[in-house]
């Protein structure tokens, strides 16, 4: 049994509480790697903003657990390196999916898991989110467990169509599964195409507008659940220029959109205490490789490409902390 506590890092209980009552969102983060790692260590560092380093179940497959642990340990001791005298830094699991992978991620160094049994029966969803949560807080561990389901594809998460949170089933949810957070679905999709065309609409210059977040529910929601830590997956905002510049090197991204920035301010204003961002960084590393590959097709150093790949993620991540989450100068 490795204790989070040992490797330096937080769970995500007084960084929620913190958040909720002052209107910003704490970042989440996903990485695979050295450089996604380095990148959001750097941005979160410079921005003077607490963090959650997500972990999917395909990244801790292709990264390797023990690895991953260890970075995760590096990443506390790099950002008091970079000059934080005091790191919040959160190890979490991404949708995990069921109670033995997230028993063998607390047992691996992990402070916070998610149990996703949204795709569950309700009663089902319950029972699972429960055993998980009575086995990590044995350990201080916090859980975040989801009502609704969000469609679209990333990494090992898919879903065709998705389906609104109920507001009726929220308060009994977390009453009865004693969960710290709540993931909830009010628009938000995984992966850079969030919609189809037919579900949006298009501006003077052919550009997809995506359907606005469906604010009433989450107000709803608010209400059953006043002051409760709320989680908005799947918000990446699909950066056009960065589109752009996939394309122009031989991309082939068609009608990628995401979530539009001003509708995730106004969530992180309320009880969304947590925004996750994932595709937004793939696309920024995409664009700048591609862009790398292009202009200097002799290029074979990994570094001369995975450098500028790096740097443009954490420039990246410095925007969505400061203009997008709020979530800078709270350490």
């Amino acid at each position: 049994m490795v204790s989070y506590k040992d490797l330096g890092l937080v769970n995500s209980r007084d960084l929620f509480t913190k958040a909720v009552k002052g209107g910003y969102a704490i970042p989440a983060f996903n990485f695979n790697n050295m450089e996604q790692m380095q990148a959001i260590i750097q941005a979160t560092v410079e921005t003077n903003s607490p963090v959650i380093l997500q972990v999917s179940s395909g990244a801790r497959k292709y990264a390797n657990q023990t690895l991953l642990r260890y970075m995760a340990q590096g990443a506390v001791e790099y950002a008091k390196e970079l000059g934080c005298k005091n790191p919040q830094i959160v190890l979490h699991l991404d949708h995990g999916d069921s109670f033995e992978l997230c028993k063998s991620c607390i047992e691996m160094g992990f402070s916070s898991v998610m149990i996703d049994g949204s795709h569950l029966p309700y009663d089902e969803n319950v029972a699972l989110t429960r055993k998980v949560v009575d086995y990590a807080h044995q350990y201080d561990v916090t859980v975040e467990g989801e009502l609704g389901v969000l469609a679209g594809v990333e990494d090992e998460v898919s879903a065709e169509h998705h389906t609104y949170t109920e507001p009726d089933q929220v308060e009994d949810f977390v009453k009865k599964t004693g969960v710290d957070s709540l993931a909830i679905s009010i628009g938000t999709s995984h992966g850079a195409n969030k919609f189809t065309p037919e579900q949006c609409k298009r501006d003077a210059n052919g550009i997809l507008i995506p359907p606005p977040l469906r604010f009433d529910i989450l107000e709803e929601i608010e209400k059953r659940i006043p002051g409760f830590p709320i989680v908005l997956h799947g918000s990446s905002s699909v950066p056009q220029d960065k589109v752009a510049i996939i394309n122009k090197y031989g991309g082939a991204l068609k009608d990628a959109i995401g979530i539009p920035e001003d509708q995730l301010r106004r969530a992180a204003k309320s009880a969304v205490c947590k925004i996750n961002i994932d595709s937004d960084g793939r696309l920024a590393m995409t664009a700048a490789v591609r862009e790398v590959f292009a202009n200097k097709p002799a290029e074979f150093d990994p570094r001369k490409y995975l450098g500028p790949a790096r740097d443009a993620l954490k420039e990246l991540y410095k925007h969505k902390i400061v203009n997008v989450l709020g979530s800078n100068d709270k350490i």
